[in-house]
């Protein structure tokens, strides 16, 4: 049985109280608004929290605390204004209905929407009514030493090359500290979906549907996929927990044939030094993207400063990866940082002070970059003869795409869109 705490009207609290058993589950704490509920949820211990859309029962106040303590805040908004106000308390994904438990539980046999979002390709309507196949698709996690080497340009970029092989792609952004793919892809003033999905996720209300409903479709070449846009403010990277970023992980796997995760550089743990009880971590979420990851790309910069920083990181990345899941791809490979032959020397130090072999290479190409940001595009759209493009489209090609691709489904290969005009 889960346990709720309850800050609805009277009246509905009345209903959920004495339906509650019938759908498994327990009251905890019936409070008459966001601030009661606030102050009571250390001591009830909820394993969710439902509220009403309203501003007597849900507050910013009563948001953080919840994503403080872990609880999932489970939000029914049962008119346009109560939406509104969901949405403006940072709310993304409140159910609409009436507040009962059938809003939060709806009738399985209930036909599901479509997740595609506009201008995304539709559900394959030669499947009819037949029940959809099963789907163990792969999670990339693309993480970067500390400092600036272009792990979301090469995020992006990974995203839009194994779309335009067949894939059904989604990118998500997972960055607790400086999430930046949606402006990158000129997705300005978007609410957090990866958080979204978060909470979706902690509830096990993250469906298809939903995932259809918090991405963004970015369209690329005759095909494009999926984002998850990161937080806009760094302050509510309490959203993104451990266990979330891990119900996101297993759904997603039953969405799409690959989602890619930008994850943020930092591995420390310092809040397990210095508390025992506990808090939520930080830099939790970029763990178990690595953890819960098929294969991880680990991007460094091709400089002195760069090599160094990331060759420290890499001792600390293969304690939570295994060195057989991991690919070193090192970017602004140049001779005017590095020297005569820079291939050679990035080659030679990494095999050498971190016993790192085989790595990809990716030549210095700031003009492609730019033009990709100025127009909030993936590189292989801003500039497809690039050589940093060619140095990725070939990373996928021959790393990721042989485990990816006895993964597609029956009639998902590549297929026309034509999204709304993308620009930032």
């Amino acid at each position: 049985m889960t346990g709720f705490a309850l800050a609805v009207p009277f009246e509905a609290e009345q209903e959920l109280v004495a339906d509650a058993a019938r759908y498994g589950h327990t009251i905890l704490a019936r409070c008459s608004g966001a601030d009661e509920l606030a102050s009571r949820i250390r001591a009830s211990r909820p394993e969710a929290a439902l509220v009403a859309a309203l501003p007597q029962y849900l507050s910013p106040a009563l948001v953080a605390i919840c994503d403080a303590e872990g609880v999932p805040l489970v939000v029914i908004a049962s008119a346009a204004d109560q939406l509104r106000h969901a949405q403006d308390t940072g709310i993304v994904d409140a159910l609409t209905g009436p507040l009962s438990w059938a809003t939060l539980m709806p009738d399985a046999a209930a036909p599901a929407p479509d997740p595609s979002p506009p201008g995304a390709p539709a559900l394959d309507p030669a499947a009819g009514s037949r029940p959809a196949p099963a789907r163990r698709g792969r999670v990339i996690t693309v993480w970067g030493s500390p400092g600036s080497p272009g792990r979301t340009s090469v995020a992006i970029a990974i995203a839009a090359e194994l779309a335009d092989a067949g894939l059904r792609v989604a990118l998500g952004d997972a960055d607790t500290h400086a999430a930046s793919v949606g402006p990158a892809l000129g997705l300005l003033d978007e609410a957090p979906g990866f958080a979204a999905a978060c909470r979706l996720a902690s509830t096990g209300a993250l469906s298809d549907a939903e995932f259809g409903r918090l991405a963004r479709w970015v369209g690329s070449g005759r095909t494009g996929f999926w984002v998850l846009t990161g937080i806009g403010r760094p302050d509510r990277w309490p959203e993104i927990t451990e266990q979330r970023v891990e119900g996101v992980l297993a759904a997603a796997r039953e969405w799409v044939d690959v989602l890619v995760v930008d994850a943020a550089s930092s591995l420390e743990r310092d809040e397990e030094v210095v508390s025992d009880a506990g808090p939520p971590r930080r830099n939790a979420a970029t763990i178990a993207a690595l953890r819960g990851a098929d294969q991880v790309i680990a991007v460094g910069a091709a400089d002195p400063i760069g090599l160094s920083r990331y060759l420290r990181s890499h001792a600390e990345l293969v304690e939570a990866v295994a060195p057989a899941h991991l690919t070193t791809v090192i970017t602004k490979v140049r001779s005017s940082a590095i020297g005569l032959n820079p291939q050679g020397q990035v080659a030679q130090t990494l095999a050498r002070f971190g016993g790192i072999s085989d790595p990809v290479l990716v030549p210095w190409d700031p003009g492609g970059f730019d033009a990709a940001v100025l127009g909030g595009t993936p590189l292989r759209d801003a500039a497809p003869r690039s050589p940093a493009r060619l140095a990725i489209r070939a990373l996928v090609r021959e790393r990721l795409l042989a485990g990816a691709a006895s993964r597609r489904r029956p009639g998902r290969g590549r297929r026309s869109a034509s999204p709304a005009p993308h620009s930032v």
